[in-house]
């Protein structure tokens, strides 16, 4: 009888051991974990942001006024000079070129952000292109950008402004 007291109390002890270190040793594997998680934010934080920097620049960049006083840099006749459909080869080129050449800042932002992103470049081609079918083809594209940048700036709240306040929304969730 008394073998079998200490038996069950040998048993119990073990288990009751094994329980504490059971415990013990999730506790360390999360504390770790943390730790792990901590250091890695540290260093994925500051790619982050300048992801949503070089977001930010993609969607200013690709507004037509934007747009527009980069082509006056570059060019300072072309407005004077060009048709309609050289102006919206040009903006539209540059709107893609834009787009592609920040395309990798996708793996920094939500799903939902990126989303924005994709509808803002989309609707912004289809207004550049339904502007270019409202004026004649042989039309000097001075007429081009101002009829663009008067309907564009009474648009109200355009797709850009949209996705660019939600990146702002989401950088600010990182701080």
């Amino acid at each position: 009888m008394n073998i079998l007291y200490f038996t069950l109390f040998a048993a119990i002890l073990v288990l009751g051991i094994w329980l504490i270190q059971r415990t013990m040793y999730r506790h360390e594997e999360q504390k770790q974990l943390n730790e792990l998680k901590h250091e890695s934010q540290k260093s994925v934080s500051p790619i982050r942001l300048r992801a949503y920097e070089r977001l930010t620049l993609l969607l200013e960049r690709t507004t037509p006024e934007h747009m527009l006083l980069e082509l006056q840099s570059k060019e300072p006749t072309a407005l004077a000079t060009w048709t309609v459909p050289q102006l919206q080869q040009y903006l539209l080129q540059t709107l893609r070129s834009e787009y592609e050449h920040n395309m990798s800042q996708q793996v920094y932002v939500s799903d939902e952000v990126w989303t924005l992103i994709i509808n803002a470049r989309d609707q912004m081609a289809a207004f550049i292109i339904a502007m270019a079918s409202q004026i004649p083809p042989q039309s000097n594209a001075q007429v081009y950008a101002t009829t663009m940048l008067t309907a564009y700036t009474s648009n109200g709240e355009t797709p850009s402004d949209k996705a660019l306040s939600e990146l702002k929304d989401e950088a600010k969730s990182l701080m």
